[in-house]
């Protein structure tokens, strides 16, 4: 009996050491690359404005929310932002004036979305665009907590008449200074973090765009092209690209609330599938876009 319970002591400990000897050379990791990454103290000019004032359709009012992707960290002009790109690919998309205004906070968490909300209600907006997570990953937060806030903010969002479309969690895996095996877990992390907020984000009423799975491949083949000059944040091409993959779901929810027609896109194919596979879908899936179909969700793979 002794020597068994002196065995299951040993590996008990054994297994503590190993395990504590994982967290502190994970943590020595993260240092490392936040020190590699560096950071740049660049603020890009404000997006708020009127873009395609010059189009004769009715003015969409589309609000931004989120963290240093929604805001375009790193970008040195207006048009190179996310919100101005997406205000001016909106306008010609339904042919009439964006006005956009950004209450997107670079760091920004989920927890962090409430006072975006409080800021941007007044606003009125048509629409909305939330991009976040990254830094709940990051920051090592409870992803049940940051599931359950952006699911606040967005039932606030709808609540008040506004449409909202979320950028799911960008594939973290993609950053070259993150060394394995931290670039591994960051991968998954984001990719798990990414379907838990599809879930939570349909159950609220808004519809999701899948960014890591499209994002992810271009980061790592054309890694100088499409990553800033701190190596974390993208550049304007992969700010861009980014932008690419939302407006369409944007462009349908608007043409969607004036029950106009949608435009037909070579390409697009909508599946009926649970809420939770829609999710797995999506994070397999470049650009995949998940709305609420009843009880199911509606998957919509869109030819990139």
């Amino acid at each position: 009996m002794r020597v068994s319970r002196r065995v299951a002591t040993t590996t008990a400990l054994g297994t503590a050491g190993a395990v504590g000897a994982s967290v502190g050379f994970l943590f020595g990791e993260t240092v490392l690359a936040r020190r590699l990454i560096g950071v740049t103290d660049a603020r890009p000019p404000s997006p708020d404005g009127l873009y395609g004032d010059n189009l004769p359709g009715e003015t969409v009012r589309l609000l931004v929310l989120g963290d240093s992707a929604a805001v375009g960290y790193g970008m040195q002009t207006q048009m190179t932002t996310p919100p101005a790109l997406l205000g001016w690919g909106l306008a010609q998309m339904v042919q009439g004036p964006v006005e956009v205004r950004s209450v997107a906070v670079v760091g920004a968490e989920s927890s962090d979305l409430a006072e975006q909300v409080d800021r941007g209600l007044g606003f009125g907006a048509d629409v909305a665009v939330i991009v976040i997570g990254a830094n709940d990953v990051t920051h090592l937060k409870s992803m049940t907590h940051a599931v359950d806030e952006l699911q606040v903010a967005i039932s606030r969002l709808v609540a008040a008449g506004t449409d909202v479309v979320l950028g799911t969690c960008p594939d973290l895996g993609t950053v070259k200074p993150l060394m394995q095996p931290l670039r591994s877990i960051a991968r998954l992390q984001s990719r798990r973090m990414a379907r838990k907020q599809t879930v939570g984000a349909i159950e609220a009423g808004a519809r999701t765009v899948s960014l890591g799975s499209l994002l992810a491949p271009m980061f790592s083949e054309y890694h100088e092209l499409f990553f800033g000059d701190d190596r974390f944040h993208p550049s304007a091409s992969g700010y861009a690209s980014m932008v690419g993959a939302l407006l369409p779901s944007l462009a349908d929810a608007i043409h969607e609330r004036r029950s106009e027609p949608l435009e037909a896109r070579t390409g697009d194919a909508e599946e009926m599938m649970p809420v939770t596979e829609a999710a797995e879908e999506a994070s397999q899936r470049s650009g995949t876009e998940v709305r609420r179909a009843g009880r199911w969700a509606g998957v919509l793979r869109r030819l990139r």
